[in-house]
């Protein structure tokens, strides 16, 4: 790979890709696919959703590719598509019901250290998942994708100030769900 697509820029990447410079799609692709589904996959009530969801975005993408003007950060951008997508896919099928999401253990784990980690994500996948949405959105992005507060508030278009107060809720009510849950498993 040319060291020119490596010290890109994001945006400079898709102003390439735009022009018809496909291995810069693939390196665009190569940076955000990972941290893209992360993010969906947090967000979308239903597992099977997430993968039509994240290749809807890319898909969107590659149709808006010639009209890309870099506003945002890249990945603001692309994540905004998904999120649309998302909020698209909710309301054409609302009313049905959620899949769980399974958490997988690493394989080099014990079977107890295992059977822990499971359980410790367990816990915390579910205390994430009984956050408010705006909460659970905005401290995805910020924990699990690594955005900024102004990168988060141009993807959920909230003011930077509800974003921090969003967090800082999504927090407290993640201290108090983990520590009352432990209290509850030392008392077992």
């Amino acid at each position: 790979m040319p060291d020119t697509l490596l010290t890109a820029t994001d945006e400079d990447l898709m102003l390439r890709y735009g022009a018809g410079d496909l291995p810069s799609f693939r390196e665009l692709y190569r940076r955000h696919s990972q941290g893209l589904y992360r993010f969906v996959a947090w967000r979308a009530p239903r597992r099977a959703w997430v993968d039509e969801i994240v290749q809807d975005a890319w898909a969107s993408l590659h149709a808006a590719r010639a009209g890309y003007q870099p506003q945002a950060a890249f990945r603001t951008y692309l994540y905004q598509i998904a999120r649309n997508r998302l909020i698209d896919l909710l309301r054409q099928r609302e009313g049905q019901e959620h899949d769980d999401v399974d958490e997988l253990a690493d394989e080099r784990a014990s079977p107890p250290q295992s059977l822990e980690q499971k359980q410790r994500h367990a816990l915390l996948h579910a205390a994430i998942a009984a956050l408010p949405v705006e909460q659970k959105e905005a401290l995805v992005l910020q924990q699990f994708s690594g955005m900024s507060i102004q990168d988060i508030a141009v993807v959920t278009g909230a003011e930077a100030e509800t974003v921090k107060s969003r967090l800082r809720y999504a927090m407290q009510k993640l201290r108090a769900g983990l520590d009352s849950a432990a209290g509850a498993g030392g008392q077992a």
